[in-house]
């Protein structure tokens, strides 16, 4: 992947992914907490989501192939559940907790 793509796929990431680390880490911890039963912090929530999360603690510099896959999954699959609008809008519960496993808060402006 050239340096240009690289940016720009840093940037759309960082665009549909507006939540911090410390929210999504927060969110995905409260997902995986159940009644009986709750995860260990560093394995609560989706791979994707803890993936996510990794991402976010990196620097652009040291983003791996593996990265770069996670991130245009994310900025795809964002995409495809709010197109090129990201204005804060509010819809379903299971379709923003969606979102929100993911890293992107449909309330929360981009």
């Amino acid at each position: 992947m050239s340096d240009s793509n690289d940016d720009q796929l840093w940037q759309e990431f960082h665009q549909v992914v507006n939540m911090t680390s410390r929210e999504l880490s927060d969110w995905l911890r409260t997902g995986a907490a159940g009644e009986e039963t709750e995860t260990v912090p560093d394995q609560a929530g989706q791979p994707t989501g803890r993936q996510v999360l990794h991402v976010l603690g990196k620097r652009h510099v040291d983003l791996t192939a593996d990265d770069r896959r996670v991130m245009r999954k994310v900025v795809d699959r964002v995409r495809a559940e709010r197109r090129e609008d990201l204005e804060p809008v509010a819809g379903q519960t299971t379709w923003r907790h969606r979102l929100m496993s993911l890293g992107h808060d449909p309330l929360k402006p981009a």
